[in-house]
């Protein structure tokens, strides 16, 4: 693992109230919830020994990564070429609009497209920005909970129902107050994880319903870019960029946020330590106008009530 790859070399999820990113070794090393401003779960990108992360790639070093999204969706795609086969992490948010809501999931889909593949799962939380101590709780199969006192973290595995883990070729075990997980996967094969922060006990899940959720959250990206009015010959990196807005817009306000980061100055160890996680009325005037020239009003509407709103206060 780099200890803090370049900001280039990773990929942006979100559900439009939060937003995650992944490092082209498959880590999430930045991640606040359950909004863009709260603290953070995931900061390695910024403390490699204390900020916490979750990586899923494989359990070995001589690969390859290439990291792409899904056509037309906030979907995220890491594909490893490893010596034995190609196996690839599916990450996304399904989308939470509406009001402001404390649940929300991140997925994670392991699959194999060809060979097989030893995947390892490295999952070490660390609450309000590495300041606040958790407990593990290990629940069966089903997976676990880690609890601060302000959030709850639960952690649902998605695998063939009816086996045990040693059926499912997969070994699960603590590592100080986290978790490390390995599973063997087949061609064809898929399994997942569901990170939800609404506390709700763990439960085992069929990976299915993860596929439903894939399809879901595309059918929601997808939509969403059917509105755009462009039709220039840079189809492709407008709606990239449009998506890209949208993921740093705050669904409940209509409030765009800066950047999803805190803390990242051009260099390391440099100057501009600045947090980026709130509203710049700059830099969200810019967007939105970006988003309005693509025929997106609904968006121009909400920023500017919101805007209209902390005026009066």
């Amino acid at each position: 693992m780099n200890r803090y790859p370049d900001i280039g070399d990773h990929g942006l999820i979100g559900d439009l109230q939060t937003a995650a990113l992944v490092s082209t070794d498959g880590t999430i090393d930045w991640f606040c919830c359950p909004r863009f401003d709260s603290p953070s779960v995931f900061a390695s990108l910024l403390d490699h020994d204390r900020g916490g992360h979750f990586r899923i790639g494989p359990d070995r070093g001589d690969y390859v990564s290439r990291q792409l999204y899904f056509p037309d969706t906030a979907i995220l795609i890491t594909r490893f070429l490893s010596p034995d086969g190609v196996g690839e992490v599916v990450d996304f948010m399904p989308v939470a609009e509406g009001s402001a809501t404390d649940r929300h999931r991140l997925v994670r889909l392991m699959r194999v497209v060809r060979g097989t593949m030893r995947f390892r799962a490295e999952i070490q939380p660390r609450f309000d920005y590495g300041r606040k101590p958790h407990k593990l709780e290990l629940h069966d199969d089903a997976g676990s909970l880690f609890r601060s006192d302000d959030l709850t973290l639960t952690l649902h595995r998605a695998d063939l129902p009816g086996r045990s883990l040693h059926e499912e070729g997969t070994s699960l075990e603590r590592d100080g107050d986290g978790l490390r997980l390995t599973k063997t996967m087949r061609e064809g094969e898929i399994a997942g994880v569901v990170m939800d922060s609404a506390g709700d006990p763990p439960k085992a899940v069929n990976p299915q319903e993860l596929v439903e959720l894939f399809n879901d959250t595309v059918r929601f990206w997808r939509g969403w870019l059917s509105r755009s009015t462009y039709n220039g010959r840079w189809q492709e990196q407008v709606a990239r960029s449009a998506m890209t807005l949208k993921l740093m817009t705050y669904a409940p306000t209509g409030g765009l946020v800066a950047a999803p980061t805190a803390a990242l100055p051009e260099q390391v160890g440099g100057e501009r330590n600045w947090d980026y996680r709130y509203t710049w009325i700059r830099d969200a005037s810019f967007s939105v106008y970006a988003l309005l020239g693509l025929g997106y009003t609904d968006e121009a509407a909400a920023f500017g009530g919101w805007l209209r709103d902390r005026i009066r206060e």
